[in-house]
Order: structure tokens, then C-alpha cells, then sequence
């Protein structure tokens, strides 16, 4: 695969709380020119993004970000805003306390809350691997699957790790055949990458991929 090839991998990522609008035109810019999977964003610039760029580009959004422990009803209602304002994607964070406390059943329940909510637009599941045992990041593996989300992905960026080759091949151990791999944080090179989407992942969550990708060319 050719190097700009491994940008229609990429959701390509600003989430920074101080990101500025200029930097979020700059990051749709690239999108639009390098054809990126999406472009993923915090939710108050939705409604600006897709006024100005409408169909050009794909909008992924965060929702209970970074940390998960929103009750279920808030992200419910931060999802059904995006969606109005023009979102087409939805990464969620899980509510790691339930899953540290063994609460597998309501995880399950509140991703299934999401994607009812989410419709047929894709639903992305963060479980944030860097605070999971092997035993917990199968047991939400099996909550993804079931609750019918179309992604499970690896990591916020914002936690204590970011993803490895090792978590994408346990997934694909133990999701189902219909749910796809989101490799996030810790994409330092195109090398990284490549490696990424040759394990498997169908997207990549970076804000470094563009900027890596044209200066290696």
C-alpha cells in the first residue's frame, strides 16, 4: 500500500481543549485534500465543521471524553446533539469504573443505549487498555459484540497508553465478525501506522498521520 493510501485509514484528530478554530479548519483542510476517513473533533465545533464543509467531509465526534464516567442519559443526550449538529461518527468512552467493579451487564447496557441512539450511523466504543486487564479487555471485546457497536477502539490518547499490536490481536481473537478495529494514541511513525492497518485496524486515530505521511514522501 502506498503511503497516501494509509490516510483513508486515518481519523484524522484534533482534540486538543485548547484547539483553536483555526486549527480545526487546518485539520479539515487536510481531510478534504487527503481524503482521511474522517475527521474527528470535539463536539462544540460539529455544527461550524459541517456549515463549512458539508459533504466534503466525514465527522467523527467524542462523547464522554476522555474519561468515560458520565451517566449513561448525559451521553445519550451529548450523542443525540452531535448527530443533530452534523456528526456522522460517535466515539465513546465506557464507563471504566463499571468495568473495574466487574459490571460487565451495564456496560453492555449503555453501549446498546448508544447505538440505539446512533442508528445506522457508526458507533465507535473506546475501553482505554492501558487501565484493563487482559481478562476485562476481553470481557469488553464481548459487551461490544453484543450491544451491537460497529467499532471497539483502543484508547482515548489521553490516558496513561495508547494502543498496541498486542491489544489489536487479542481483539481480534475475541470480537465478532461484524465489529472493526480502531487503533488510537501512540502512532509515532508511518511505520506505526502501516503496522496498524496490516494487524488488522480498519481506522487509525491519529493527529500526527498527514504531517508524517507527506514529509516521508
Amino acid at each position: 500500500m502506498k503511503e497516501l493510501d494509509l490516510l483513508h485509514y486515518v481519523d484524522h484528530t484534533q482534540l486538543k481543549a485548547f484547539a483553536l478554530w483555526t486549527d480545526i479548519e487546518k485539520l479539515c483542510e487536510e481531510a478534504v485534500k487527503y481524503q482521511t476517513a474522517s475527521v474527528c473533533i470535539p463536539p462544540c465545533y460539529i455544527a461550524r465543521v459541517h456549515e463549512k464543509y458539508g459533504d466534503q467531509i466525514n465527522i467523527c465526534t467524542v462523547v464522554g471524553f476522555p474519561l468515560g464516567y458520565s451517566v449513561t442519559e448525559a451521553k445519550v443526550a451529548e450523542t443525540k446533539q452531535a448527530l443533530e449538529d452534523g456528526a456522522s461518527e460517535i466515539d465513546m468512552v465506557i464507563n471504566i469504573t463499571d468495568v473495574k467493579n466487574g459490571d460487565y451487564n451495564k456496560v453492555e447496557k449503555e453501549i446498546s443505549a448508544m447505538k440505539k441512539v446512533v442508528g445506522d450511523k457508526i458507533l465507535k466504543v473506546i475501553i482505554e487498555t492501558c487501565y484493563l486487564t487482559q481478562d476485562e479487555k476481553i470481557a469488553m471485546c464481548k459487551a461490544v459484540t453484543n450491544a451491537g457497536a460497529d467499532y471497539i477502539k483502543t484508547s482515548t490518547g489521553f490516558g496513561t497508553g495508547g494502543a498496541t499490536i498486542e491489544d489489536v490481536e487479542l481483539f481480534k481473537q475475541h470480537i465478532g465478525p461484524d465489529v472493526k478495529i480502531k487503533a488510537a494514541g501512540g502512532v509515532r511513525t508511518v511505520d506505526d501506522l502501516r503496522a496498524f492497518i496490516d494487524a488488522g485496524c480498519s481506522r487509525v486515530g491519529t493527529s500526527s498521520a498527514v504531517k508524517l505521511v507527506t514529509e516521508s514522501l
